[in-house]
């Protein structure tokens, strides 16, 4: 299957070279990707490739003793590999992008019919028509408007990869619509408003729906007007705001007789018979984003819930079939750029699951990023340090190169 992508897409590039379509193919520099326009302007295509390469560490420490590291565990991977398409066609007010996800550590799937047994290979593909002055309709698979750092690319990290916050409560990719809004007050403020009606179930759903639908609603205030090159969804301040940057969002979500124990993720809650037992679970989401010469913080909390505890259970069994993962989540990065090309950040994660769900946890992360071109060509090193409750603490060490055609 990977084979026939990465053929299918050399032949595509090779078509676009040789042929006498006459379209304009533009490569402006590193980092850019490879830049398609028709001959008669009707539609514009951006090619782009990145991997990254990832080397980690791990080690148990027995009784939470430095002295009594046990376990070691060490290994090599290709984190992520993705290709890239975006562009408009017919007018720029109708953008489309599509990502596709080629690494097996990246993609997943193939373990379930609700997937067809096929690994999740699409992660976007979605077309934004805006339609009315600052109004947009979205339709597709791409992902909700919840936590900060999830919507934050991959590419763009702070860190090696997310915390322990995102991985827990994040909301993910989902297929559906959503309509989006920007409202200026004055010459700085800005209100973007972001609703969402999906599956909630996450992407490549192959099977029907097994509960209900969830819904999204975002508000994210900019104060000060925007950030440079979108920073407000960037890891690190590498444009060095002049001014202070402030961006402030609130979300809610429900995902009504939720299907996964996750919401968009985890095992799927269904009886021997392979009907769907689940309940509403709802998520609140508040995060922000300041950057100022250099300096930058990002904050999330998130709280999620049910109304009658995470067990669930099929009517008249008293063994639970599944556990939603309800609880709270706080995240805090302060990252400060030193001189034009490093970096040395600090994080923070407490995440506190209900009682019966899994263990409290804490985890400190002390991050280095060298930007030889900004988040398109880096290397990045952390080592966080994992205190759980009730069960011996972990330390880990990672390495990662990030290439971003």
């Amino acid at each position: 299957m990977m084979r026939n992508v990465y053929l299918s897409f050399i032949g595509m590039l090779c078509i676009l070279m040789t042929s006498n379509l006459s379209a304009q193919i533009k490569i402006p520099k590193f980092g850019k990707g490879i830049n398609i326009v028709a001959q008669d302007s009707s539609f514009t295509m951006k090619i782009g490739f990145r991997f990254q390469t990832l080397f980690q560490n791990s080690w148990d420490l027995e009784d939470d003793q430095f002295s009594n590291l046990t376990d070691h565990n060490s290994s090599f991977f290709i984190r992520r590999s993705r290709l890239k398409f975006d562009g408009w066609v017919l007018s720029p007010k109708l953008k489309y992008k599509a990502e596709l996800s080629l690494s097996n550590r990246d993609n997943g799937g193939g373990n379930s019919a609700r997937f067809s047994n096929a690994a999740n290979i699409i992660l976007d593909a979605a077309v934004e028509w805006n339609f009315y002055k600052n109004m947009s309709l979205w339709a597709g698979q791409g992902k909700l408007p919840g936590n900060r750092e999830r919507i934050i690319s991959s590419g763009n990290l702070q860190f090696v990869d997310r915390s322990r916050l995102n991985s827990r409560y994040t909301l993910d990719r989902d297929a559906g619509i959503m309509l989006k809004n920007f409202t200026r007050f004055g010459e700085d403020f800005i209100l973007n408003q972001t609703i969402a009606i999906t599956s909630g179930e996450g992407k490549n759903i192959t099977a029907n729906n097994l509960g209900g639908y969830g819904y999204t609603a975002k508000l994210e205030a900019l104060p000060f007007g925007n950030f440079q090159s979108k920073g407000h969804y960037v890891g690190s301040d590498i444009k060095r705001e002049p001014s202070p940057k402030l961006a402030v969002a609130v979300a809610y979500d429900i995902n009504v007789r939720a299907g996964r124990e996750r919401g968009q993720k985890g095992s799927f809650l269904v009886d021997s018979s392979s009907d769907a037992i689940g309940k509403d679970i709802s998520s609140i989401f508040a995060d922000l984003m300041y950057k100022h010469n250099g300096l930058s913080v990002m904050a999330e909390y998130v709280k999620r819930s049910t109304s009658d505890g995470p067990d669930v259970f099929v009517d008249g069994i008293d063994d639970a079939i599944g556990t939603y993962y309800t609880g709270t989540g706080t995240n805090i990065a302060v990252g400060q750029m030193m001189g034009d090309h490093s970096e040395f950040a600090i994080r923070w994660t407490s995440i506190h699951p209900d009682e019966g769900v899994a263990n409290s946890e804490n985890q400190y992360t002390l991050g280095y990023s060298q930007y030889v071109v900004g988040h398109k060509l880096k290397v990045q090193t952390d080592i966080t340090y994992r205190a759980i409750d009730n069960s011996d603490d972990g330390l880990f060490y990672r390495v990662q190169m990030d290439v971003h055609f």
